[in-house]
């Protein structure tokens, strides 16, 4: 259904001359035109706040009722809080604030970006064809700005790479915990490969957007599944 929204000029404009020279009864026009005038523009916004991509707090929590996943996780992630004098990985611009209800024994809420990710990942998972061209597809869709590297290792395991950009702490422990199910069951990740810096990866004897050698590509954060 499209939704045609009005201003409170729209509405005025269709007032007769022998009325609109009336100030009061112009400003009378205008303070009820406003109510339906806002009312329009709520309705017609209602699609974009409740998008997976723009939805915020509350109205992405009715969106993942939808999906089909809580923010809420079964086990805490840790090693995400911030802390001082610690690695670049919970120092600024690293780990998140712990909030006031947060457990000590670390996150069990997801923040609305890592949540989104997280739904994105079951969406993806749930349209996947369990075929490696597939792969690839949802990998990129749940991780846009990374360049993925899928290795099968012909023994019922995997290695994923993500070259291209950094991930936060919390995505990393979304990722060894398993919350991120982008891989055919019964076959298991031995490791993700993670990018550091915004660069490929190293790599010998190859040279492509995931991969480098030296002087370009970069050692791989490796993170092993819990």
């Amino acid at each position: 259904m499209n939704l045609i929204k009005r201003t409170v000029d729209d509405y005025k404009a269709l007032i007769t001359s022998d009325h609109a020279d009336k100030p009061k009864y112009m400003a009378t026009i205008g303070l009820t035109a406003s109510l339906s005038a806002y009312l329009q523009g709520l309705a017609a916004d209602l699609p974009r706040q409740f998008d997976l991509d723009e939805a915020l707090g509350v109205q992405l929590d009715a969106v993942g009722e939808w999906i089909g996943r809580s923010r809420r996780i079964d086990t805490p992630l840790t090693g995400v809080y911030f802390t001082w004098d610690d690695t670049a990985a919970t120092g600024w611009d690293g780990g998140i604030w712990q909030g006031e209800f947060d457990p000590d024994s670390g996150l069990t809420v997801l923040p609305d970006d890592e949540y989104r990710l997280l739904l994105r990942a079951k969406v993806a998972a749930n349209q996947w064809d369990g075929t490696i061209p597939g792969a690839y597809q949802v990998w990129t869709t749940v991780f846009p700005d990374s360049v993925i590297i899928i290795q099968d290792n012909q023994d019922m395991s995997m290695t994923v790479g993500v070259a291209g950009s950094t991930l936060s702490t919390v995505t990393q422990a979304l990722l060894t915990g398993g919350y991120i199910p982008l891989k055919p069951e019964g076959v298991r990740v031995n490791y993700y490969a993670i990018s550091v810096d915004s660069g490929p990866l190293f790599a010998w004897d190859a040279e492509s957007e995931a991969l480098a050698g030296w002087d370009t590509g970069s050692w791989a954060l490796e993170l092993l599944p819990t």
